[in-house]
């Protein structure tokens, strides 16, 4: 239990990197195997991230195939490649023969083109072979990109007896078995088993009879966001990928949805940001550059467009030139509401909970925009006035932000709902679009009803 204590709470400190780069450098195998020996695969990956290459390769090939080839899955993409490319297509078959076929495609995918061929010749399991071949024929982000060709299937002609035998060479070769999945004899999917059904069942029952019918399943062309929603919805561990004949190609599991549902959350995130691209902080200065500068230049647009505005009321400020001071708080204030709005939007797409038509949603939020509006144009007009003295200045500055206000949430609302209809990833609206746009309405709006007012 102690030794169990220790693995879990792993920490990478500059101690331990040093240990590790110390028995490298003197080639202390012996040493260096028992000290990897007490970290998961997933701690000595971290670990390998932080080497250098030469001593990353050196790590790979002294240790085991069955754990290095799930070392190989959990480091960081980059390094990956680094690593892979120092490694004869023989090694890096060793190490796909001790991985699923989802994995095992996901590796070789990464490597060129004439590479992956010469890799899948090295491969002495011809069925493990040929499995990797047909996975790799389907897009990455569908769910034939995912799924796995590991997984227990019985016939429904088959007795519970029977099954028992067959199933127990199929489940050395699956990780986990989380359902038993029922064919005809055309392969097709009819139903599944829990280990449950299957192991307090009469052992001269019939498969048929004890099946559910009522299974859950992806096509395998399916989008990997739909298979990570439906997971999601019905709150599955796995899930049987089938074609348009309802034969049963393979399966999906949690861990893979995992990893959609966090590239989905990072590339939202960088948009957000606004950041077009897979990026991260290791890419080159050019690299990076073409991901910012698009939506920079955006901004930069919208401060132009703001500019060419304010230009147009300086009659304005001449006469009231406290409008002039509150224009950063309208502006900001106009960014954030529309980014609250589109945030909640772009969410409720994402988890498939925005219903109903978009008029009742701008209506929804138009309301409540009004509300919050209302309450805040309260104190900023009891401020004006109190430091200003001027009613009619406050009063400008307050219906100002109330108007503002409204349009940003409906701005904030509308666009990613619009976006999502014409099939965009509405992630963009959350980030400068929203802001940019809220920025230069906002001002316009501002100085329009100032003038209104007060009769400039």
């Amino acid at each position: 239990m102690e030794e169990e204590k220790e693995k879990i709470q792993f920490e990478l400190t500059a101690e331990l990197i040093e240990q590790v780069q110390g028995f490298v450098e003197s080639q202390n195998d012996k040493e260096l195997q028992k000290l990897l020996k007490e970290f998961h695969y997933a701690d000595i990956a971290e670990i390998l991230d932080e080497l250098n290459l030469e001593e990353a390769v050196y790590v790979i090939k002294l240790l085991d195939s069955e754990t290095t080839s799930d070392i190989l899955m959990e480091l960081d993409e980059d390094n990956r490649e680094r690593v892979l490319k120092n490694l004869t297509a023989k090694e890096i078959a060793e190490e796909i023969e001790e991985l699923d076929t989802d994995d095992a495609a996901d590796i070789i995918a990464e490597l060129p083109e004439e590479r992956q061929q010469e890799v899948i010749s090295k491969i002495e399991d011809e069925e493990h072979k040929e499995e990797i071949r047909e996975l790799l024929t389907y897009e990455e982000d569908s769910a034939g990109g995912l799924m796995a060709k590991e997984l227990v299937k019985v016939y429904e002609t088959w007795t519970v007896a029977g099954c028992m035998r067959r199933i127990r060479g199929q489940a050395k070769e699956v990780t986990r078995v989380h359902s038993i999945y029922v064919v005809d004899k055309q392969e097709k999917l009819i139903g599944r088993l829990s280990l449950k059904d299957l192991i307090i069942a009469k052992s001269d029952q019939k498969i048929a009879d004890i099946a559910k019918d009522n299974v859950d399943y992806v096509n395998v062309n399916d989008e990997a966001e739909e298979v990570a929603r439906i997971m999601s919805k019905y709150d599955l561990e796995a899930i049987p990928v089938v074609d348009d004949k309802q034969t049963l190609l393979g399966r999906i599991t949690i861990d893979d949805i995992v990893d959609v549902l966090k590239e989905e959350a990072d590339k939202d995130y960088q948009m957000a940001a606004g950041i077009t691209g897979d990026v991260d902080s290791d890419d080159t200065i050019l690299e990076l550059t073409r991901a910012r500068l698009p939506w920079l230049f955006l901004g930069l647009i919208g401060g132009v467009g703001a500019f060419l505005i304010m230009e147009g009321f300086q009659e304005a400020f001449g006469k009231y030139a406290v409008l002039f001071f509150f224009t950063p708080l309208i502006a900001a204030m106009a960014g954030n509401v529309g980014v609250q709005s589109s945030a909640i939007i772009v969410q409720g797409l994402a988890n498939d909970d925005v219903k109903g038509s978009i008029n009742s949603r701008l209506l929804k939020e138009m309301l409540l925009a009004a509300l919050n509006g209302f309450i805040l144009a309260i104190f900023l007009f009891l401020f004006v006035w109190g430091i200003k003295g001027e009613v009619n200045t406050a009063l400008a500055i307050s219906v100002s932000l109330v108007a503002v206000i409204i349009v940003a949430g409906l701005i904030g609302t509308f666009v990613p709902l619009f976006l999502d209809k014409r099939g965009i990833d509405p992630a963009i609206a959350t980030g400068p679009f929203i802001t940019t746009s809220n920025d230069i309405f906002g001002i316009l709006i501002y100085f329009w009803i100032a003038k209104m007012i007060l009769g400039i």
